[in-house]
């Protein structure tokens, strides 16, 4: 049997719950409303504003729907919903509209625009305090209208001149409730902690305690007694200039200390856990709150990402539906514009990112000279909107100029005149990423294994015996060994390839020595750093800062590692290559790479013969042991052949 029942039917089967009071008691002697412990609880603004400016600052834009896949972006000049959302009112921005309505939602979880209308239309938006609105309807399912109190009357106003936005309630489906009453106990602590705090310091008392005095004293005449409690708080309590002061004692007196000192009552502990209360409470990482125990720089950069994901992303959906829901169709009936965060723009990298990416997916230059100047602010020049593409950047080509030649291309010539010799040059004289990410790979399962093993023994509490140097050392050395023979062979075949020179002439046993020799040097500097970092963990007191040297290790270290290891063996690999084909007779250029240190920089375009140092006194970019000059390089090599 089916059962049909209308919304008036089913409504009306009860009446609806009271709407929540806006007041919580923290003790006996105190009660304030949600706005009050906003102003007086700072761990509660501090959550509630993060999120507030977070949401606000991410711009609200406005689409029309063209096609299933396709959209076009409404501006304030094309249509009246962009328009009002660029400005709410006269005196009220798009900013402070949604800093206020998010504020409101955090403090009360209710937050309500009155739609100010010309002509039927709404033509300005208006806060209305959620501490002066109350449902409206006998409906338990919706209110029917909001109740506006104000100290010279009230009024009512229909829903269809509001925009309500309301979050969760278990007992008023038709308001929200506001976190204020699930934080009641914390908060309540908070309180009686801070009443504590500010008692200690007005009595002036550094330690908490009473006075004895001995019997043998004799009687204490109630003149003497008064006396002696006025001197005592006149000159050791409050804020007097004797206030902390060394007490003098009458007649053998003793200073009995008792109650509770600051460290006993720990109150940065208890400050710092109500923090990780409040935060938790709006689902805020805490590092983002400037809780960073446990931070470190990889996972702040991830954690920094997942905010506008998992924070602050249900906050906008909502935020988002709502408007579109009861503004929306005030302006629309096609059911084709909508309203949506620009969150892509927070989510993006950076500029040099974006333009790498947007480089090899469009496989040319994407940006005139006219466009960058604006970037910078600087005036446009004549013939800056062509877009410069270089020459070796072709169709079925290169995908940009920063990439090395196609496996087909033979060597660049340039003609340098007549009787002068040729110029051989190659933009980047690195392996492929691929080569790069083997040497991520490798390094990170090393510090993965190497970690559970140092976790293991330290857990067992063997003394000493937690680090086996030799042992790790003689691993690392043969993990990198491998790859500095495949990344330089690769590299230098390359070359010889681009020379005009079979990769079959290449030499690699020639190699062998020297390459073990570096790996080894290179892997006992990476343990050494490791252990050092260790040795400084277990001498803090957190649990988890061993764990966190190889947390940092595989996420951070190892980026680097690799990073200098692909430009150390790509360098050797160029410079060995162009030994094997010409001796001698070639030289090598220095082409400094993107944030290049001082000393890098100031070799830029410095050519010597293929034997020698550069002037900073490195054979490649890359070479060396201190890790100073080479941790993270990426400059390249030009070579010069006759």
């Amino acid at each position: 049997m089916t059962f049909v029942l209308s919304d008036g039917k089913l409504t009306g089967l009860d009446r609806p719950a009271a709407s929540s009071v806006s007041r919580l008691t923290l003790a006996a002697d105190f009660t304030a409303d949600y706005a009050t412990l906003y102003k007086t609880q700072p761990h509660v603004r501090t959550a509630i504003s993060f999120l507030a400016r977070n949401i606000a600052q991410i711009g609200l834009h406005t689409f029309e729907r063209t096609s299933d896949t396709d959209r076009r972006r409404l501006a304030a000049s094309d249509h009246p919903l962009a328009a009002l959302i660029a400005k709410p009112n006269a005196a009220t921005t798009r900013y402070r509209l949604i800093d206020s309505l998010v504020n409101d939602l955090g403090i009360y979880d209710v937050a309500c625009w009155v739609k100010a209308k010309v002509d039927g239309s709404p033509r300005g938006l208006l806060r209305l305090p959620p501490n002066q609105i109350s449902p409206l309807g006998e409906s338990w399912a919706w209110p029917e209208g909001v109740k506006f109190a104000g100290s010279k009357g009230a009024i009512e106003i229909a829903m269809e001149n509001v925009v309500l936005f309301r979050g969760y309630n278990p007992t008023d489906a038709r308001w929200g409730l506001s976190p204020m009453e699930t934080l009641r106990q914390v908060l309540a602590e908070e309180y009686q902690a801070s009443v504590y705090r500010e008692q200690l310091w007005r009595n002036g008392a550094r330690f908490p305690g009473y006075i004895k005095r001995p019997k043998s004293a004799g009687d204490w005449s109630p003149a003497a007694r008064e006396r002696f409690r006025n001197d005592w708080r006149g000159l050791y309590t409050g804020a007097g200039p004797g206030a902390g002061g060394t007490p003098i004692l009458e007649d053998d007196m003793e200073f009995v200390g008792g109650g509770v000192t600051p460290a006993q009552a720990q109150y940065l502990e208890t400050r710092k856990l109500t923090r990780e209360e409040v935060a938790a409470a709006f689902h805020i990482p805490l590092p983002m709150v400037g809780i960073l125990d446990h931070a470190t720089f990889s996972n702040i950069e991830e954690q920094h990402k997942n905010l506008y994901q998992d924070t602050l992303g249900p906050w906008l959906q909502m935020i988002q539906e709502e408007i579109g829901l009861q503004l929306v169709p005030e302006f629309d009936s096609t059911g084709k514009v909508y309203v949506e965060f620009n969150l892509a723009e927070k989510l993006k990298g950076s500029f040099e990112e974006q333009a790498t990416s947007l480089q090899t997916a469009v496989g040319a230059p994407w940006l005139t000279r006219n466009e960058a100047r604006a970037r910078q602010n600087l005036p446009q020049v004549p013939g800056g909107d062509d877009l410069v593409t270089p020459l070796n950047v072709l169709v079925g080509g290169q995908a940009s100029p920063t990439d090395s030649a196609p496996k087909s291309a033979g060597p660049m010539v340039t003609p340098r005149g007549p009787g002068m010799p040729l110029r051989v040059t190659w933009s980047k004289t690195r392996a492929a990423d691929n080569y790069r990410t083997k040497h991520e790979q490798v390094v990170s399962a090393f510090f993965r294994r190497q970690g559970a093993v140092v976790k293991s023994r330290l857990g067992a509490k063997s003394g000493d015996d937690w680090w086996d140097g030799d042992r790790w050392d003689e691993e690392l050395a043969g993990d990198l060994f491998a790859l500095a023979v495949a990344t330089s062979e690769h590299v230098a075949k390359s070359t010889l390839a681009s020379l005009g020179v079979s990769p079959d002439e290449y030499d690699v046993d020639r190699t062998l020595a020297f390459l073990k020799a570096v790996a080894d040097r290179v892997a006992g500097a990476v343990n050494a750093t490791t252990k050092a970092q260790i040795d400084a963990a277990l001498e803090s007191d957190d649990p988890e800062a061993v764990a966190n040297v190889f947390d940092i290790g595989e996420k951070s270290r190892t980026a680097q590692i690799a990073t200098t290891a692909v430009t150390a063996w790509s360098g050797f690999g160029t410079v060995e290559s162009a030994k094997q084909a010409a001796g001698d007779a070639a030289t090598k250029t220095w082409i400094t790479g993107p944030n290049a240190r001082a000393s890098h920089a100031a070799v830029s375009g410095e050519t010597v013969p293929l034997s020698e140092n550069f002037s900073n006194g490195l054979a490649w970019p890359g070479d060396g042991g201190d890790a100073d000059e080479v941790a993270g390089c990426n400059c390249q090599l030009e070579i010069n052949i006759p």
